[in-house]
């Protein structure tokens, strides 16, 4: 029989007193069994073991906290992961129904105001209070120090909150909205990238008759992609990347939101030259997490978009025939998910979609290897075309015939 290395005792014994600033008597007791049960190999291998079984641990008793998840949609989830997950119902719903902090990215691009037939809101305000609702929801369901990648544009609509007759119409900046409401439900902005259209097609506010000063407008060619990150302030004691001792104290923030620690511990093997030991904070492990050889990100990629200004054609779903090829009236291009789950996320991590349409989120995460869930209110009207564009995407075959996804249904 394999037994742990030393070095886990000497762990043990260099935080002993720490760890009650953490855990309960009976908490810290069945740490320690798991510890002891499942941590082999040499020091190094004891550490990280050691790490990545504390920071999972914590996350377990953080999630505990929220009360409210359906264990039955948590299991859904959890299960293999290999395939697309399809959620048929309204988005709040299944987030509330989540484990808190579970998914690692999210990208979207949210239903226009009244941009579409089965889209509808009485007025510009009740549709930002709901979108409001979901997005402080998103807050809760993303990973700490992760982004949420947000496509919207700003439209051409009358707001109806003074009058519905055509006179009402305006320029409404969503854009502008949306980054205020993010940034109040804790967000922090970081990123817009503006998705430049080509050239304009549409022949509204030409006002060619009238080439005079206050008749011109601009036609929107542009949208915005936002990328917002989660810092939710965790003052949870970590420990030394180096050492894996828990005998650290509060240091500086790295950035807003983002707590550091610094180790204390005499022995630790990596102290500068006035003696001070390492400084971190548990982003650092997030980020070092991902620096794996399958995690590369190419060059081309990261060339395209190393300016704050993109350009890509928006999707052409109306083939010669007149028919819709996509099944959806409101796809987006895949250009902005491939980026998004590239440069935020790993391997085998979760990417979530909200509002997931013709589903090109969770389409291009699954075949980029990360477990792409996507969520979708209008199963009447979508489903078959939906499932059928899957299946082309993934399986390149007959629908049905090798099922690349799971559905679960909220009203099931």
């Amino acid at each position: 029989m394999t037994h742990c290395h030393p070095y886990l005792h000497t762990i043990f014994k260099v935080s002993e007193k720490y760890f009650g600033r953490v855990f309960t008597e009976d908490q810290l007791a069945k740490f320690k069994a798991r510890c002891y049960k499942q941590i082999r190999g040499d020091k190094r291998n004891t550490i990280d073991q050691f790490i990545s079984l504390y920071c999972s641990t914590v996350k377990d008793m953080f999630q505990a906290n929220y009360t409210e998840i359906d264990h039955r949609l948590a299991g859904f989830l959890e299960s293999d992961k290999s395939k697309m997950k399809i959620l048929w119902g309204n988005c709040l719903d299944f987030m509330k129904s989540m484990k808190s902090e579970s998914v690692q990215l999210m990208v979207t691009s949210p239903p226009y105001y009244n941009a579409r037939d089965y889209s509808n809101w009485d007025n510009l305000d009740d549709y930002l209070i709901e979108m409001e609702s979901i997005i402080k929801e998103s807050f809760r369901v993303l990973d700490n120090h992760r982004p949420f990648v947000f496509n919207v544009g700003d439209i051409f609509d009358n707001d109806h909150k003074h009058t519905r007759s055509s006179w009402g119409k305006r320029r409404i900046p969503l854009g502008a909205y949306f980054t205020s409401m993010f940034e109040n439900i804790g967000f922090h902005f970081v990123d817009d990238f503006i998705w430049d259209k080509g050239e304009v097609q549409s022949q509204r506010h030409k006002n060619g008759v009238n080439p005079f000063p206050l008749y011109q407008y601009p036609v929107n060619c542009y949208e915005h992609i936002f990328v917002f990150y989660k810092h939710r302030l965790d003052e949870t004691l970590y420990p030394c990347p180096i050492c894996g001792c828990l005998k650290v104290n509060g240091n500086a923030y790295s950035g807003v939101g983002v707590k550091s620690w610094e180790c204390k511990n005499l022995d630790c093997m990596e102290r500068s030259e006035g003696n001070r030991g390492k400084r971190f904070s548990y982003r650092s492990y997030v980020m070092n997490g991902l620096k794996s050889n399958c995690n590369i990100i190419e060059a081309d990629l990261l060339k395209v978009w190393r300016r704050d200004l993109v350009q890509f054609p928006p999707v052409i779903k109306i083939n010669c025939n007149g028919e819709n090829s996509i099944g959806h009236t409101a796809p987006y291009p895949r250009e902005i998910p491939v980026y998004a789950t590239k440069v935020f996320s790993g391997l085998g991590e979760t990417v979530l979609d909200p509002f997931a349409g013709s589903f090109t989120t969770a389409i291009e995460a699954t075949k980029l290897g990360r477990h792409g869930v996507g969520i979708e209110l209008n199963k009447e009207l979508f489903r078959e075309s939906i499932l059928a564009n899957v299946s082309n995407q993934i399986s390149h075959g007959p629908i049905y015939s090798k099922k690349p996804w799971i559905e679960y249904d909220y009203a099931s």
